[in-house]
């Protein structure tokens, strides 16, 4: 397991290609699911520029509950088909929100946030949860970031939960 993390590119797909191996290194070895989820939001939060909140929620009962992140406190439960996170969880699909104030049901657990990207974790067609990152900048999420962060879903669902 590495426990630093070092980022030189500055064009963003770069960015996510030197950032995902030390992802896959910062969990390798490691069985805590808390210990990696909290590890990987604050790589995360370090390697996506925009980033203004970086996270995952867990599904638990029917609902998401808010698990290890980065950011500032964040909404502690949210339904599935709710805001979102719990729409892209519902949908089982990426959702990239150039605005957030325009996302009918945007639950703004911060104000400040504008831009979201959500990630469903699945596994074996089970959902496990959700990756969230949030942006104070309008459109900061994209097709890249897209791509990229379910490379970090694929990982996260393989991680022992």
């Amino acid at each position: 397991m590495s426990d630093t993390l070092e980022l030189h590119a500055t064009d963003k797909t770069s960015r996510y290609r030197e950032l995902l191996p030390q992802l896959g290194s910062l969990v390798e070895g490691e069985p805590d699911l808390v210990a990696n989820l909290a590890n990987l939001s604050a790589a995360l939060m370090h390697g996506i520029e925009a980033a203004s909140w970086a996270g995952f929620y867990i599904l638990r009962d029917g609902e998401l509950v808010l698990g290890p992140f980065q950011g500032k406190v964040a909404c502690v439960r949210i339904g599935l088909g709710r805001g979102v996170c719990g729409t892209a969880a519902a949908e089982r699909r990426t959702l990239v929100v150039r605005d957030v104030l325009e996302f009918p049901g945007h639950i703004a657990c911060d104000p400040d946030s504008r831009s979201e990207i959500v990630v469903p974790l699945v596994r074996g067609g089970q959902l496990l949860g959700v990756l969230d990152v949030d942006s104070r900048h309008p459109a900061a999420f994209d097709e890249v970031d897209a791509a990229h962060l379910a490379d970090v879903a694929a990982l996260v669902a393989r991680l022992s939960w």
